[in-house]
């Protein structure tokens, strides 16, 4: 059976040749050995076998084993840490070795450090400014080199592996270790000589030594797994020590690899020893700035890397893209060549002038010296040395031929200046005082949606806010004086100098001028100069925004959107201003902050009640209901409705001058009278001609704490009657009962409750002095005061 396994391609035994079977089945361990990579002890069993090398990977057997001459060998020995049992390279009767494999290093390098010179660059220039290339190595460790081409010059060594295919006249595909005396073993061909041979002439010295043994075949020989080396990285490195790295590596992968230079190692004179003698001087300014890899050089076993200290360093900083502290080839270097390991020189600096501040250690006073140099052709020649400082500024903002125009114009931009140039030069046509906004906020008003999101309130606001418009009376020219280094105003009329183009408005500008037009809302006009709207509804002729002119009063607008309708009720008439109402909410908001400061006070006062025996619970309900009183009132806000004080039986309104953003509203005659407050039914009653306060709240039946002293009466335009007010000396001095007085329609009654020092409601009351207070300064209704009560 093991004769028919050994039938190879010709039929006559082992490879091309018929042996007795004793000697066949020898050999074809042997050959098993050679391609599986096992090896074979003093008594002719397997022992797995690997190259020796770290970056080698064993052979993965299943399940993993080894005999040795002893027997069987666990397979937990195979894998222990830090060791690898190692055959002979594919040879009968090998011994066993055990060799070291190298430990994993930290993947990031240790921190670069500060150097002193760093410290004085920033003492000097405020400043911290890194050393110039050392990030390169930043990253961690440089990963090895897998599953790449081999070059053709690579020579082969000890550890390679040989991957060698036979077909022809005899058919073999063998992996093949470099022992350590450069040798490897072929089947009936023997050992054959491979260390110092070039990847590109293996195949060539492999078919001359086994056409010795066989004819008519072909082959082919190429790498597999290659030999790691160890070489030694010394002197100012990050991480100095010995490496074991692959055979593929080179300086600048090894400098990858141990992290580059310390802060104080050298970064332009790295070099590369072998046998004592120098291989190479690598600069990695070069190298980083252009690619230059030519200094470069492939690793052997045993090779020394020294990085010695760094030489000669100056700091650029000031007006460039990458201010650092770079290293000089040489003791000097000219400052054009300095300035180029950073990039080029940016159009922002200025060419005419760049600072070298120097130290001379040969003088013991004052040893740092100022120079002034250029960034002209002799300026750049000039050397700079060790210890150097440059610093770049950056070019003048300052404009040779520029004017500026900014404020209320549609191109607030820089000019480029003319002789003799004005300001209707500079604003040839009124369009130039049109801010892009205006198309932007105009073309938006056609977003409404057949109609139903239009409404009076929205065109007013996008009428009055629609256009910026223009202080046509002022605008300033703002000038430096060069002899007194100072601002200087030039106001002029901007009307004249546009429209009219008047010489005594339309003055002469000068370069670096700045032109400011302003709007009317940036510096206030006179009203008349403003362009003003009102709004205008209920029951008038023709209801809707109107443009005031200068000084126009209400009843003028009335009569100019054609008068009352027949179902006005001009005593009812409800007129709203801005500048009214936020003032009522000032004196509404300083009330509520009075009102929690009283809480306060009084929380602070009922713990020392509960002290003396009152309930806590009941304390505490009361706190909680004043809280909620402040909430409520929080919630109010002024209507800004100014009482015009009207006679009932006139249609005419009172002479007032009217504001930007009033608004009117002439309501129909109602037929009810309101009463709500401390009352059984808070409802509104049918108005009757001869009815007075006091029978409309005797239909509405008043509570047991109704306080009817205090009753008000919030008339329908807007003013309030109460028992304070005094309408008369009378007999005495006595005031008129507000419950005597007959109501109008759509008059309102309020009764409040009487007064208790507990309450957080009648402390407002009591706050405010009066009802009538709360109507004209908080700018409270009917509605409000409800809010309020509930």
């Amino acid at each position: 059976m093991v004769w028919d396994f050994l039938q190879l391609n010709n039929g006559n035994g082992s490879l091309g040749m018929k042996t007795p079977k004793s000697t066949a089945v020898l050999r074809f361990f042997g050959f098993l050995a050679f391609s599986v990579g096992l090896t074979m002890g003093s008594t002719g069993v397997l022992a797995q076998s690997s190259s020796g090398g770290a970056a080698s990977a064993p052979l993965s057997l299943t399940p993993s084993f080894a005999l040795g001459s002893g027997g069987l060998l666990a397979p937990e020995r195979l894998n222990q840490p830090g060791t690898q049992e190692v055959g002979g390279e594919g040879r009968l009767g090998s011994k066993r070795e055990t060799v070291s494999l190298p430990r994993e290093r930290d993947a990031s390098p240790p921190p670069l450090g500060t150097t002193e010179y760093q410290r004085f660059v920033q003492a000097t220039t405020g400043r911290s400014l890194p050393l110039f290339g050392y990030n390169l190595f930043a990253t961690g460790a440089f990963p090895a080199l897998q599953n790449v081409p081999v070059p053709s010059d690579y020579v082969l060594g000890p550890g390679d592996e040989v991957d060698l295919k036979l077909w022809g006249a005899v058919d073999a595909d063998l992996r093949l270790a470099v022992d350590r005396n450069g040798q490897i073993s072929i089947p009936r061909v023997g050992t054959v000589n491979v260390a110092g041979v070039k990847a590109s002439q293996l195949e060539q010295a492999l078919r001359g030594q086994i056409s010795r043994v066989y004819n008519n075949f072909q082959l082919s020989a190429t790498l597999g797994q290659l030999r790691s080396i160890q070489v030694f990285v010394v002197g100012q490195a990050r991480r100095p020590g010995a490496y074991t790295v692959s055979s593929l590596s080179t300086l600048i992968s090894a400098l990858f690899e141990s992290g580059g230079p310390s802060a104080t190692g050298s970064m332009r004179h790295v070099q590369l020893k072998r046998d004592g003698k120098t291989v190479t001087t690598l600069d990695l300014y070069k190298f980083i700035n252009e690619g230059d890899k030519s200094a470069d050089a492939r690793l052997l076993p045993g090779d020394v890397i020294v990085l010695p200290p760094a030489g000669s360093r100056v700091a650029v900083t000031g007006a460039l893209d990458q201010p650092a502290i770079f290293e000089l080839a040489t003791a000097e270097e000219a400052l054009g060549k300095l300035l180029s390991y950073g990039g080029r020189t940016q159009a922002l600096t200025t060419p005419h002038k760049v600072l070298v501040e120097r130290i001379d250690a040969g003088r013991a006073k004052a040893p740092r010296s100022v120079e002034e140099r250029a960034l002209d052709a002799k300026g750049l020649q000039s050397t700079v040395r060790d210890g150097d400082v440059v610093t770049l500024f950056q070019i003048s903002p300052e404009f040779s031929n520029a004017v500026t125009l900014r404020g209320n114009v549609a191109a607030p931009l820089r000019y480029a200046y003319q002789p003799g140039m004005r300001v209707s030069d500079l604003i040839p046509e009124r369009d130039a005082l049109i801010v892009p906004d205006y198309y932007t906020r105009r073309n938006l008003t056609v977003q409404y949606e057949s109609g139903r999101r239009v409404s009076d309130g929205r065109v007013a606001d996008e009428i009055k806010n629609l256009l910026e418009e223009i202080n046509w009376d002022y605008a300033v020219v703002e000038r430096l004086d060069p002899k007194e280094i100072r601002s200087q105003l030039i106001p002029f009329n901007l009307g004249k100098a546009v429209r009219d183009k008047d010489p005594t408005a339309n003055i002469i500008l000068q370069p670096g001028d700045i032109v400011t037009v302003f709007g009317i809302n940036d510096l206030p006009v006179p009203v008349s100069k403003r362009t003003q709207y009102v709004r205008i509804g209920g029951e008038v002729q023709v209801p809707g925004v109107y443009q005031l002119s200068p000084g126009e009063t209400l009843d003028q607008l009335i009569r100019r959107v054609g008068g009352f309708t027949a179902n006005a009720y001009a005593y009812g008439t409800v007129f709203t201003r801005e500048t009214t109402r936020i003032q009522q909410q000032k004196n509404l908001d300083q009330a509520i902050r009075r009102m929690e400061a009283d809480i306060n006070a009084q929380a602070i006062a009922s713990v020392q009640s509960a002290r003396q025996g009152e309930k806590a619970d009941t304390l505490q309900a009361n706190l909680a209901a004043q809280r909620n009183i402040v909430s409520r009132l929080q919630g109010l806000r002024a209507s800004g409705r100014i009482a015009l004080e009207l006679d009932p039986r006139s249609q005419s309104l009172p002479h007032v001058v009217l504001e930007d953003g009033d608004e009117i509203t002439v309501p129909t005659t109602p037929s009810f009278v309101g009463i709500f407050g401390a009352v059984t039914a808070e409802t509104s009653f049918l108005h009757r001609f001869n009815f007075t306060a006091r029978d409309y709240l005797g239909r509405a039946g008043p509570t047991r704490d109704a306080d009817d002293d205090n009753v008000a009466v919030i008339r329908a335009d807007g003013t309030v009657e109460s028992n304070y007010q005094l309408t008369g000396s009378g007999f005495m001095g006595f005031r008129e009962n507000v419950l005597d007085k007959r109501l109008n329609p759509g008059d309102t009654i309020f009764v409040p409750e009487k007064f208790d020092k507990r309450t957080a409601y009648t402390r407002f009351i009591d706050g405010a002095k009066d009802l009538t207070t709360i109507f004209y300064q908080f700018g409270l209704g009917a509605a409000g005061l409800k809010v309020l009560k509930n």
